[in-house]
């Protein structure tokens, strides 16, 4: 099972051009893929219908979109009728198998001033695998500063590690004659966390090695792939400043794909695809078998 996760930068490359065929082209062939700023009338790509355009770039996937926001862009009377424009923001799963069930977490954030902040959001799709039944996250963490990253990781934490006993988006189905939906301990957490391994907020997530024992493996922590799988070099960069590509120092990795330590035995192979060019993010692989 191949897992993709890319922040799709609504479409922009590194080249500044929209380009929709080139994003669907570099995640063809995952069995799930999860998107990033993925926008309707945006106007920084001339409003295009990112959701249906990738739906028909990539026609065999199912999916789910979460918008994280809508804000008002022109909705207007015509002959009588409301025409709704919305400028959504939010980030979108795709799955080679149907999604079973999913929900939009809307996660923490604080009022902004002098720079623009906008609400952020983990979309979770429960998707049946040949591993059995796993929960997939699509998420999209602040950008500007650690301690509102570090109140989304607590809040989404909550979420993701109480789930059997939330019953994530429904629950109790028996009372309309329809199977009880799974409820699995096995996740993964795939997107644009915006943060740094090794800072506060990450620790959080995925905890800090002990001096003897080196990282972690429990129920309450997700473990990163790419230290697991002793990621290096290029791997180890999912991020370019588009205003300086060549400067090595505005080279980051903040993209990450995390598991359930219950599917830390199952990883087999992580990668980061430095050749994509549709976004300043690339995509971050995952193998698990």
């Amino acid at each position: 099972m191949r897992v993709v996760s890319y922040n799709i930068q609504y479409g922009i490359g590194l080249d500044g051009r929209y380009d929709i065929a080139r994003i669907a082209d570099a995640v063809r062939g995952a069995d799930v893929i999860a998107l990033q700023e993925v926008s309707r009338n945006n106007p920084n790509n001339g409003g295009r219908d990112m959701v249906a355009e990738l739906g028909e770039a990539l026609p065999d996937y199912f999916f789910v979109y979460g918008a994280n926001f809508e804000a008002n862009m022109g909705s207007y009377l015509k002959a009588g009728r409301a025409v709704t424009t919305t400028f959504q923001f939010g980030n979108m799963i795709l799955s080679k198998t149907p999604i079973q069930l999913s929900r939009n977490l809307l996660l923490p954030r604080s009022r902004s001033f002098e720079a623009m902040n906008f609400q952020r959001g983990a979309l979770e799709a429960l998707v049946e695998t040949p591993l059995g039944y796993v929960r997939f996250y699509s998420i999209h963490l602040d950008h500007r500063g650690p301690l509102e990253r570090a109140r989304q990781i607590r809040f989404l934490r909550e979420r993701v590690l109480g789930y059997p006993l939330e019953g994530g988006g429904i629950s109790g189905l028996s009372e309309i004659g329809m199977p009880e939906p799974p409820t699995p301990e096995a996740f993964v957490l795939a997107g644009d966390f915006n943060m740094l391994h090794g800072a506060p907020e990450y620790i959080e997530l995925a905890g800090t090695p002990d001096h003897e024992f080196g990282m972690p493996m429990t129920a309450d922590l997700a473990v990163d792939a790419a230290v697991r799988l002793d990621a290096a070099g290029d791997d180890l960069v999912t991020w370019v400043d588009p205003l300086r590509p060549e400067d090595a120092s505005r080279h980051k990795r903040i993209d990450y794909i995390f598991t359930s330590a219950s599917l830390a035995a199952s990883l087999k192979r992580y990668w980061v695809d430095r050749k994509a060019v549709g976004s300043d993010h690339m995509p971050v692989w995952l193998e698990l078998g």
